[in-house]
């Protein structure tokens, strides 16, 4: 598959440099696209754009409204999306089968990393599950970061934070056949080729290891998709005004869920990277929350 320059992070001989704790990639041989190639669009909310351009403009959305956004998904999901990553969390049970080599893509603010690693200690007394969190975005990472060394895990070998691109992860940073457990929040609608970081996610993982997202998803019910409809296009973009004074960023989050797959096409693609999920309904490969406003997602390497 043809990769664009701005999208990839590839690395022939990478550099890793250290700054705060944070490992960042450094790309050091982008590939170029031929010149008489069709140029190739994505979506940038309900807007198309050159795809070169979308992870650039989405990089802006995530550094503009990096410190706001977890004051923003409490006001913008009434805190739901906090009983959401709960549910998340305590669906895949980390370390009731031992400790776990995970790695947490888009994985930001570390809410994710967090809830692994309580779960494993609280529930099963495991002290050795560990998780890579990974971000392309450098602000993102430093919130979560910066959380992280309010807990007992800072500076222990259970947390590392890493910028780089979930289409193309480094080899010589994120092996194949390393991880038992992927999981990727609010995020995989953001990248530009969802296809690519659902192979890169089959590339990391063991075989037998389990691929995981949760993402805002497609409502059934008419009635509820039309109140959840009103209420995200005329509610979130004015929270983004008056709690982050950035209606813009938050126009196109509400956007780029409309954007995204319903259920039944995403589990197909989830399918086509080579894995293994459940039934193709909901409660199979698919787990509906709250109707369908977000989703749980799960396949098994083989």
């Amino acid at each position: 598959m043809q990769r664009s320059a701005s999208r990839c992070l590839h690395l022939a001989l990478p550099r890793v440099h250290r700054v705060n704790g944070l490992a960042r990639s450094i790309n050091t041989q982008p590939t170029n696209n031929p010149s008489n190639s069709t140029p190739r669009t994505a979506s940038f909310g309900f807007k198309t754009v050159p795809e070169e351009e979308k992870e650039t403009l989405v990089k802006n959305v995530f550094d503009s409204v990096a410190s706001s956004y977890d004051l923003m998904n409490d006001a913008s999901s009434l805190g739901v999306h906090r009983l959401w990553k709960d549910t998340f969390v305590s669906s895949l049970r980390p370390g009731r089968k031992g400790p776990l080599r995970c790695i947490d893509v888009a994985g930001g603010t570390g809410d994710i990393a967090l809830r692994i690693l309580d779960y494993a200690r609280e529930k099963y007394a495991d002290r050795e599950t560990t998780v890579e969190v990974v971000d392309i975005n450098a602000q993102m990472l430093k919130e979560g970061f910066r959380r992280f060394k309010k807990t007992m895990y800072h500076n222990t070998p259970q947390i590392s934070f890493h910028e780089a691109n979930a289409q193309e992860l480094p080899p010589t940073l994120f092996a194949d056949n390393t991880y038992d457990l992927y999981t990727i929040a609010f995020g995989i609608r953001n990248c530009t080729s969802i296809p690519d970081v659902l192979k890169e996610a089959y590339r990391v993982l063991k075989p037998g290891g389990t691929f995981t997202c949760l993402e805002f998803s497609r409502v059934n019910n008419p009635l509820l998709s039309l109140a959840y409809d009103q209420y995200s296009f005329t509610m979130i973009p004015l929270m983004g005004t008056i709690l982050a004074g950035d209606r813009g960023s938050y126009q196109y989050l509400v956007e780029s869920i409309r954007k995204f797959p319903p259920q039944p096409e995403f589990a197909n693609m989830i399918r086509d990277a080579g894995f293994s999920t459940g039934e193709h309904v909901d409660g199979g490969a698919w787990t509906d929350l709250w109707g369908g406003i977000s989703c749980i997602h799960t396949g098994v390497k083989i």
